[in-house]
């Protein structure tokens, strides 16, 4: 690699995370910080194979890795799509993987030693699952899928038994799922979202983004394969779904909101309708070709009433008060962007992190011929209801021609007072990176693994990489599920790690963002401290009063001088600087631990 290409790309500086090299799912150990050179990452060259590659990783520590269970994978073509792993969503203890061929369900009550639960056969790709309370939702797109799940396939361009859209599980038993509903699409699901309303409590809303063909007429009724001229066309429309849930088996669709229409003229084709040239020095086309026509992927975010989307040639603000009827605010394109394929807000509501699948997914598109810009993730800021770019971010190494690899879906680690976002970027593995500046995006933390061929391109690589009450969980295409845990380094502190593992929830979908909060506590408070010491702002003698108020707090805080805690809390906060944003964070998270123990 040329010292100008290898500049482009950034060099992890490993020494100082903490490198572990492994091979297999064995790992050898921590190496000594002189044994890896500062300018050499230890992802390139790294040994392939299906279940025994060479494994790299720093500040995020591979706990625990199994297998595909038996029927959800083919020993002569581990890299078929039709038994690809594909996203995943969480309810309490258990982990739903999804499957172009079905679903698992694996037990993470002990994250370091997750168990298969139950494995659920019901081909139909793409497989990406949401659940909400005890319903699983699952999206189907293929024209193979069937009602009754059956593996016969539907053959024959009109089948009666054929099913592309959204089924409904009840998983109330995870042992025994049972499909409940099943609500058929004019274009099949590729992914789906789940919307709440504040103020609609019975009903739960499902955003349909269907990317593939259109059903004919014939086999469903109401299907239209339009020009943008024809209202009933089924291009250019996202489908929603309402769900009752007392009573899920009456799930149906009850809008097809036309979020592309031309402000002005009504045109129902308004945003983006012409493909890009080549921009590959190759020559070769961008796939797919970002026009405009359907949604890829669209993240909610009830709380704060918006959601990204994520649609082809645009990325879309939305505005999503009322569930049934979004609204868009806002949309931006990208000349860099082959395909927008999906999207993350941070937490406050005020950037949003678009990927874009160049290649669609199967493609290597992270070699050293290829821009940081292309198939990379780009970064926007919301000014006053406008989405502002501030800068793009790629997984930082190159990949070889062996390994698809594009940004993929990923979500927020919960450390208060940063950005951080943990990204599974398939056969790149997973990266960790904040963008707290918006326009300096920076990994803080990696695992990958070599190729799952050394000599041709098996589509394979992590579909998705989620934090979740403490780990970070990995969906492996062709490999299985991994459970990790993420370690302190110079760019994040083990206080960022407790503070962020203090975040639980019932439940999480990567697609319905929740809210999150910090309730005042020590971990908070040497979180934020933490971060001023970072800046380099804090004079030392500052600094040292607060560790030793702080720990002398914790001491106090549960005996007769609970008062003499919340003195202490007080009285260091006021030692501190206002004017400097950093330590004014800690001087409220000080002050909101003293108010709560007060």
């Amino acid at each position: 690699m040329s010292e100008g290409r290898a500049a482009r790309w950034g060099r992890a500086k490993l020494s100082k995370l903490g490198v572990v090299i492994a091979t297999g799912a064995v790992v050898v150990g921590m190496l000594p910080a002189m044994a890896v050179a500062a300018d050499v990452d230890p992802r390139i060259g790294l040994g392939a194979g299906w279940l025994d590659a060479q494994e790299a990783s720093a500040g995020l520590q591979l706990q625990a890795h199994r297998d595909k269970p038996e029927g959800f994978f083919q020993p002569t073509n581990v890299g078929s799509l039709s038994y690809a792993n594909s996203d995943m969503a969480f309810s309490g203890d258990h982990a739903f993987v999804g499957n172009f061929h079905g679903f698992n369900i694996y037990d993470i009550s002990t994250p370091a030693n997750p168990t298969l639960t139950t494995s659920v056969v019901c081909p139909g790709g793409q497989g990406d699952v949401s659940v909400h309370g005890n319903l699983l939702f699952m999206a189907v797109e293929e024209t193979r899928g069937r009602l009754d799940c059956g593996t016969q396939g539907a053959s024959g361009t009109v089948n009666p038994d054929r099913f592309r859209g959204v089924r409904v599980f009840d998983v109330s038993d995870v042992r025994n799922p049972v499909q409940v509903a099943a609500v058929q699409t004019c274009r099949g699901s590729h992914t789906l979202s789940l919307v709440t309303g504040k103020n609609d409590p019975d009903n739960l809303y499902v955003y349909v983004s269907g990317t593939s063909s259109i059903r004919s007429g014939s086999e469903l009724a109401g299907c239209v394969n339009g020009a943008a001229t024809d209202p009933n066309t089924a291009q250019w429309r996202i489908d929603v779904i309402k769900v009752p849930l007392a009573a899920p088996q009456n799930a149906a669709i009850v809008s097809q909101p036309r979020l592309f229409a031309d402000r002005e003229t009504g045109a129902i084709n308004g945003l983006q309708n012409t493909p890009p040239a080549p921009r590959h020095p190759s020559g070769s086309t961008w796939s797919p070709q970002p026009v405009t026509t359907h949604c890829h992927d669209i993240t909610a975010y009830p709380a704060i009433g918006l959601a990204a989307a994520a649609c082809a040639g645009n990325g879309l603000l939305l505005d999503i008060s009322d569930p049934a009827n979004p609204v868009r605010l806002d949309e931006v394109t990208d000349p860099n962007f082959a395909y927008w394929h999906s999207a993350t807000l941070n937490n406050d509501g005020t950037k949003i992190v678009f990927t874009d699948e160049w290649g669609g997914g199967t493609g290597a598109r992270c070699r050293t011929t290829d821009d940081p810009s292309w198939g990379a993730n780009a970064i926007f800021d919301i000014v006053d209801g406008k989405m502002q770019f501030r800068s793009y971010y790629k997984l930082p190494v190159p990949q070889v021609n062996q390994e698809n690899c594009v940004a993929h879906n990923g979500s927020l680690v919960p450390v208060p007072g940063r950005d951080i976002m943990v990204q599974a970027w398939y056969q790149g593995g997973i990266s960790a990176f904040d963008f707290t500046d918006s326009a300096n995006p920076k990994e803080i933390a990696f695992f990958d693994r070599g190729p799952v061929s050394a000599t041709s391109l098996l589509t394979g690589g992590f579909w998705s990489a989620y934090y979740y009450n403490g780990h970070v969980y990995g969906s492996e295409m062709s490999r299985g599920f991994d459970t990790f845990a993420l370690t302190p380094s110079e760019h994040l502190d083990k206080a960022e790690v407790d503070a962020a593992a203090l975040v639980r929830f019932d439940g999480f979908n990567a697609q319905t963002q929740p809210k999150v909060t910090w309730a005042p506590s020590f971990e908070v408070v040497r979180a934020y401290y933490a971060q001023a010491l970072r800046t380099g702002t804090m004079q030392q003698d500052t600094a040292d009063n607060v560790r030793k108020f702080v720990d002398r707090a914790e001491k106090f805080k549960d005996g007769p001088q609970k008062n003499a805690a919340v003195a202490q809390l007080r009285a260091v906060s006021n030692q501190l600087d206002a004017a400097d944003s950093a330590q004014a964070a800690l001087i409220k998270a000080l002050r909101d631990l003293a108010d709560a123990l007060s």
